[in-house]
């Protein structure tokens, strides 16, 4: 059973390893050169300035996946809408500790004052991110088409979302 928590900086090599291969070799992100452990502690430092989770899961003392949201937009208008990020390493796919993740993320995002979680999902071919998703209550609300290249072909994006708490019912505090 893993175990799921907040991200701390000893994490990072781990972190940027599981990144690199979905880098690499997969189309759910559209960066085509991994980041180093530099850029991916940078990036950390700013999701968790913002007020925002930043999650691993362990298990069997090593680190499986992570996940963690950022705002949207930069604009002050997009403060309650973040997208979400989940990667999990190679050998535990398929097992479901990417639908854990993103349950205690959806979570934590909501107790840091996020009304809407958005998905911007890389390929429309990248059924189990769009089934993953889907299973976690969100919805689809559009694809937008060829707008990334990336191993030789166009590649889509797939956007859903998932209202949390209030979502749009109420004015946010």
């Amino acid at each position: 059973m893993p175990t799921l928590r907040a991200s701390r900086d000893d994490d990072i090599p781990a972190i940027t390893a599981i990144y690199a291969h979905h880098v690499l070799h997969g189309t759910g992100t559209f960066e085509v050169d991994p980041p180093s452990i530099q850029d991916m502690a940078a990036r950390r430092a700013d999701v968790l300035a913002r007020g925002l989770p930043y999650l691993v899961a362990e298990e069997g003392g090593q680190l499986a996946g992570f996940a963690y949201c950022n705002w949207f937009k930069p604009r002050p208008a997009y403060r309650f809408s973040a997208e979400d990020s989940i990667y999990v390493a190679d050998a535990v796919r398929g097992r479901g500790l990417g639908r854990q993740l993103l349950d205690a993320l959806a979570d934590e995002a909501q107790a840091a004052g996020v009304r809407k979680l958005l998905a911007v999902i890389g390929d429309s071919a990248n059924a189990g991110s769009i089934a993953l998703h889907r299973a976690a209550g969100f919805t689809e609300v559009g694809v937008m088409r060829s707008v990334g290249w990336k191993f030789g072909a166009w590649r889509d994006i797939v956007l859903m979302e998932k209202p949390l708490g209030a979502g749009d019912a109420t004015a946010p505090e």
